[in-house]
């Protein structure tokens, strides 16, 4: 047979060489094709002939191939250490292969990376693939401990009264316990070694197995791998089922280029391309060819295609019909009855207890596609992107269960040139829209060596998030497929959606089953117990099931706000375009009437005058320093108590200022790069959950820390901690003083580190008194020209983040990046002093106090007002009243200095008294009038004159 990588070897002169033993290259060759792609760093693709993911192979001779590299694996291990290993399979090519080698190592979880968020599941890691068309690889598990070794491995920990132990036990496990790590191919080891190092920092463990089909590393890459184990002092070893180099001719990459170029010019219009294109052009009618190890080709169909739309997800089976050309063809859905419980892949861990259950359940499943395939004789099961193991499985049950020549592949994001050659890997491809709502947005996705391959029917696999309209429109793949097949069928696995399960609970292990991987299957699995299954049963769920809602990317400066991009990411939606300002007047009446919320509209912006920012600069120039000192306190404290790698979360708006400024101290000083994310908290409503969802997602909720500017009474720390208790669905226990404490939050640490702390609500500050902060001076000019938040019903949906507005119109007035950049031009000059402080602060005693609510209570009954919603301490608060309020008195402590010269100015200008009192624990305390009518302002209740 002709080699499927001549034709890129005639070509470009691209050659597959062995590992110098006498059959090596034929080795390589047989298990191996080229092709070629439109991709910066690399022209050629290793088409492997048994991965399942380009070219339809039988399935037994795919999962064959991770079984026995598992085994392997076993062998290299030893039983004792494979009984504690973990797998990592690679998205999206060798999730399937990574679940096969798990099979074959007997008793190992496995976890897959993912290039789908999923919401309400924290992101345990991440890296980066830097020659692949979609570089960025999340890791998702279920269980956080499952990383860090923390996995039942037959035996209870213990009770849940001994949960935090048995944690503490298998996290100190984790040096010890082997991770496996699974691609396809290891040609530079750029990715292997991207994953390590990511891991490592996160998880130290002390052996790495690198497992793939073919090792195809140059003599500068084996060395480079050794160098990096001997830096992080772990053994790594490698396994591989080939070995050998890849060859590259000076400039192979402008010629490979130029190829494409010319192949994609000689082609014609047609979203069915077989030869050539990458952007789905075609250059005639579908001929047959011949796949690996191929039996009979079988009957096809010669008819053409057309626009044929497909019944949706609410269609019954069996049997709905959809007109293609001039034919009547069937799209049947067979409902697998996929078992409870079983997750649909790796994407959140699957479990040896998985493993098994689905082992019981695969016959009935495979019975069900064979009924509803009549008499298909040849069958192709077509899996979905990472969706690679549900459907290889049930392929090779359908293999096993009946006489049908059963192929598996699976769709795919890779866009690779398709040549009708018998010397080039991919003979064709089809071009159909991506139909599970990815995060990065629509685009094409691709199935390989599909048309004109002769099958009589293709039973596409998806799970159910990806079961969309798109995948049933007149240009989506069942329509593509019809064009090529007699029968299509529709087997949907419902999406697994995590419902954590903590590491210290009883094992998961069924009732032993007989194990496919050993020769013997009628002798004992020393993998598998006899212990009952206290959370698997034997009943299955239904194949609807709603997707999950994907949330929007944060905003980011200079489309939103205007502070650089990396700066921060605002968890907000962009509200500019709506009307939300109202008069000051007018919004107190609706407020203290109670006939509208604070957050449901918006005060005019203060537009400062030109003596009020002449105060304002001076004001800076005096407390920069001290504000510097602050945050280099509070940062360093975070570093020292909380994480050394945080989230910075930032309460819109007086918190994003001291997010970023925290942000800047740490790579100033340490430096680290950390992310730093912008939320709504809203008195009353809580904190924005969707903005908790999407944070849990893409990192670990243990990281992050809820930064803010300063406290007053503890309202929004209270409001906090409550409303973490309840995004957990729990209550956090009570205090006398009616505070709550931390208690359920997702993982969520409900305690803010502010800036100044003079309420004595919280023990991470950078200092308690009461000082004039400047970017409390002013609204959006000093927070990056972004309001307040907005919570309005008919605006804020369920899934949407909460709302504000860009006031782009007052970038002449901007002083946001000026405050900034004259603060962290003192970080030099507060560094001794903060080490200082920090020092004295770790060792200190900063239970909060709570005197300011007790002050505030106070102050509240002796001013009759009876509300400390309507006591606003510190200088920060009282501020906000005279900005945004309508003020009835400003109490100052008496003596109070230029920390006040705003003050005075900005009440001078409402009409407000200032009284001077003593035995005022904070600076000055702002009190809005309680009795309020349209029109009132001062003590007297007179009405404002007409402007």
């Amino acid at each position: 047979m002709v080699w499927s990588g001549s034709w890129v070897t005639e070509r470009l002169g691209v050659e597959l060489v062995g590992d110098g033993r006498p059959d090596g290259d034929r080795e390589l060759r047989e298990l191996l094709g080229l092709a070629l792609r439109r991709n910066p760093k690399r022209a050629h693709l290793l088409v492997s002939n048994v991965l399942g993911k380009h070219v339809p192979q039988k399935p037994s001779v795919v999962y064959g191939a991770g079984i026995e590299l598992g085994r392997r694996v076993r062998a290299l291990l030893g039983e004792a250490e494979a009984r504690r290993a973990v797998v990592l399979g690679y998205a999206e090519t060798a999730t399937g292969l990574g679940h096969a080698v798990a099979d074959g190592l007997g008793v190992a979880p496995y976890l897959h990376s993912t290039r789908r968020p999923v919401d309400g599941v924290a992101r345990a890691g991440g890296f980066e693939e830097s020659h692949s068309h979609a570089t960025s690889h999340l890791l998702l598990p279920e269980d956080p401990a499952l990383l860090a070794g923390g996995r039942g491995d037959g035996e209870a920990p213990g009770a849940v009264a001994d949960a935090p132990a048995a944690v503490a036990e298998q996290s100190s496990a984790a040096a010890g316990a082997p991770l496996v790590l699974v691609d396809d191919e290891f040609s530079t080891g750029n990715t292997v070694l991207n994953t390590i190092r990511a891991l490592h920092e996160r998880y130290p463990r002390g052996r790495y197995v690198v497992v793939a089909l073919v090792d195809m590393r140059s003599p500068a890459d084996r060395v480079r791998l050794a160098a990096f184990a001997a830096e992080i002092g772990a053994r790594v070893d490698l396994v591989a089922r080939c070995s050998g180099t890849v060859t590259l001719p000076d400039g192979v990459l402008e010629k490979g280029r130029a190829l494409v170029a010319a192949q994609e010019e000689a082609g014609s219009g047609g979203r069915e391309a077989q030869s050539p294109g990458l952007e789905g052009e075609s250059s005639g009618p579908e001929t047959d060819f011949p796949l690996p190890d191929p039996d009979s080709p079988g009957p096809r169909s010669d008819s053409p295609g057309s626009e044929a739309g497909f019944p949706g997800p609410e269609a019954d089976s069996p049997g709905s019909e959809a007109v293609v050309g001039t034919e009547r063809r069937t799209c049947t859905r067979v409902d697998l009855r996929w078992p409870a419980g079983v997750p649909d892949g790796g994407r959140h861990g699957f479990t040896p207890a998985h493993r098994a259950v689905l082992e019981r359940a695969l016959p009935a499943m495979a019975d069900r596609v064979a009924a509803a395939l009549g008499g298909a004789r040849r069958v192709l099961v077509l899996g979905f992107e990472e969706l690679m193991y549900a459907p290889l499985r049930l392929a090779a049950a359908l293999e096993e269960r009946t006489d049908a020549e059963v192929r598996y592949s699976t769709t795919t994001r890779s866009p690779v040139l398709a040549v009708d050659d018998p010397g080039y890997a991919i003979r064709s491809r089809l071009v159909f829209p991506a139909h599970d709502n990815p995060a990065d947005g629509p685009g094409d996705r691709y199935a390989y060596n599909v048309a004109g391959a002769g099958f009589d029917a293709v039973v596409v696999t998806v799970d159910s998030a990806a079961d969309t309209p798109e995948l049933h429109a007149p240009d989506g793949l069942l329509a593509r497929l019809a064009a090529y097949t007699d029968h299509v069928l529709l087997a949907v696995v419902p999406s697994y959606v995590p419902s954590y399960v903590p590491s210290y609970a009883p094992p998961c292990i069924p009732s032993r089953a007989p194990d496919p991987n050993v020769s013997d299957p009628g002798a004992p699995d020393p993998y598998v117990s006899d212990a009952p299954d206290p959370y698997v049963s034997d009943s299955y769920v239904s194949e609807r099931q709603e997707p999950p809602t994907v949330l929007p990317e944060p905003l980011r400066g200079p489309a939103f706000s205007s502070y650089a991009p990396d700066e921060v990411g605002w968890l907000l939606q962009d509200l500019s375009h709506v009307e939300l300002e109202a008069p000051v007047e007018e919004r107190e009446e609706a407020i203290q009437s109670g006939g509208a919320h604070y957050a449901e509209s918006l005060p005019v912006e203060y537009q400062p005058s030109a003596e009020y920012q002449s105060l304002f600069k001076a004001a800076l120039g005096l407390s920069a320093a001290r504000v510097a000192r602050a945050v280099g306190t509070v940062t360093e404290t975070v570093l020292a108590e909380r994480t050394s790698r945080p989230v910075l979360v930032s309460l819109v708006r007086a918190g994003t200022p001291v997010g970023i400024l925290m942000r800047r101290w740490a790579r100033h000083r340490h430096g680290l790069d950390l992310p730093h994310y912008a939320v709504s908290i809203v008195r009353g409503r809580g904190i924005d959950a969707n903005a908790l969802r999407w944070l849990a997602a893409h990192h670990d909720p243990a990281d992050v820390v809820f930064v803010d500017g300063w406290t007053g009474k503890g309202a929004i720390t209270r409001e906090l901690a409550e409303a973490l208790a309840e995004f957990d669905g729990t209550k956090g226990p009570e205090e006398a003083e009616g505070v709550v404490r931390p208690g359920g939050s997702g993982g969520f640490d409900p305690e803010i580190a502010v800036l100044a702390d003079p309420g004595g609500c919280v023990r991470t500050y950078g200092t308690r008194e009461d000082f004039l902060i400047p970017s409390a001076c002013l609204n959006s000019t000093v927070s990056g020209l972004v309001s307040r938040t907005v919570l309005r019903s008919d605006l804020v949906g369920a899934d949407d983040f909460h709302g504000a507005k860009f006031y782009r119109e007052l970038a002449g007035s901007d002083v946001s990046g000026h405050f900034l950049d004259t603060v962290t031009a003192c970080f030099d000059e507060v560094a001794d002093a903060v080490d200082t402080e920090v020092a004295a602060l770790l060792v200190a005693d900063r239970t909060p106090t709570w005197e300011g609510w007790a002050a505030v209570e106070r102050i509240s009954e002796e001013q009759g007002i009876h509300d400390v919603n309507l006591v606003k301490p510190g200088v920060g608060e009282t501020t906000r009243v005279l900005l945004r309020r309508v003020p009835w008195k400003i109490l100052a402590r008496r003596g109070a200095g230029a920390d006040l010269d705003h003050i005075r100015l900005l009440a001078r200008q409402r009409g407000v008294p200032i009284e001077e009192v003593d035995e005022l624990p904070y600076t000055c305390v702002g009190l809005i009038h309680p009795k309020y009518t349209r029109g009132a302002t001062g003590a007297n209740g007179r009405a404002v004159e007409a402007k």
